[in-house]
């Protein structure tokens, strides 16, 4: 008897009644790896692209990126190393590629334009709002010295990615310098609001930056957990407690 003719004699009917738990098992996990298949193709090639290659790609694609809603679904790290590494090509970059970027840059508008500056403010709020919950969720005694590396961490950050050398400043070194900055910061408000305290009224907190760039990108919740960090990191960097 051929396997066809073996295949005839089945009644299989009879065999589906038999294997009905096995068949809608594997019914089931076919679905199931289709569906996920179907999710993941939507979500990399559809919802999501990747960041092009910072330095293997047409400066005006990179520049393009900025501009995109995908940028801000990278997380933090990724965006700020992003960041880091355009500043890099830009420091180096061809004339040619200075001529196309310059272009591109003119040519942001309108919508674009908005979207650019809204993920900034994205990316700055972001920033800040890590730190908050790192801070809100440690104990009194270790919120100091954790202000102390959070804000020599980023202006290490800031150092490396303006000169494109490492930072040989020690952390104590760099706070040093951030406290004399946040003394001569408060002096000048002082000057400007007529003597005022600081702390009266809060309004002079981050009078320029929060409110004009963060604040538009912030939740309640967000301004409100951010608010509450920026008022001790400078508390800290202005008086050390």
């Amino acid at each position: 008897m051929s396997v066809l003719d073996s295949m005839r004699a089945v009644d299989v009917g009879e065999w589906l009644d038999e294997h009905r738990g096995q068949v809608a098992r594997w019914a089931g996990a076919a679905l199931a790896t289709a569906a996920l298949a179907a999710a993941a193709w939507w979500w990399f090639d559809v919802r999501w692209k990747p960041p092009p290659s910072i330095f293997d790609s047409p400066v005006d694609n990179v520049l393009g990126y900025f501009t995109t809603d995908d940028f801000n679904r990278l997380s933090v790290d990724e965006r700020v190393k992003y960041l880091q590494d355009f500043v890099g090509r830009f420091r180096g970059m061809s004339q040619q590629d200075s001529v196309v970027a310059a272009a591109f840059l003119a040519g942001v508008t309108g919508k674009v334009r908005e979207q650019l500056t809204q993920n900034v403010r994205i990316l700055a709020k972001d920033i800040m709002k890590e730190g908050a919950e790192r801070y809100v969720n440690l104990p009194e005694s270790e919120r100091g010295p954790f202000i102390d590396k959070w804000v020599a961490d980023w202006f290490r950050f800031a150092e490396t990615t303006a000169t494109g050398k490492a930072s040989t400043r020690t952390d104590a070194e760099i706070l040093a310098g951030a406290r004399e900055e946040g003394r001569r910061g408060e002096e000048r408000t002082r000057k400007r609001v007529g003597g005022k305290a600081l702390d009266e009224k809060g309004a002079d907190r981050f009078l320029g930056f929060w409110q004009s760039e963060v604040e538009p990108a912030s939740s309640p919740r967000e301004q409100a957990q951010i608010s509450r960090f920026m008022d001790a990191v400078r508390t800290r960097m202005i008086t050390g407690q």
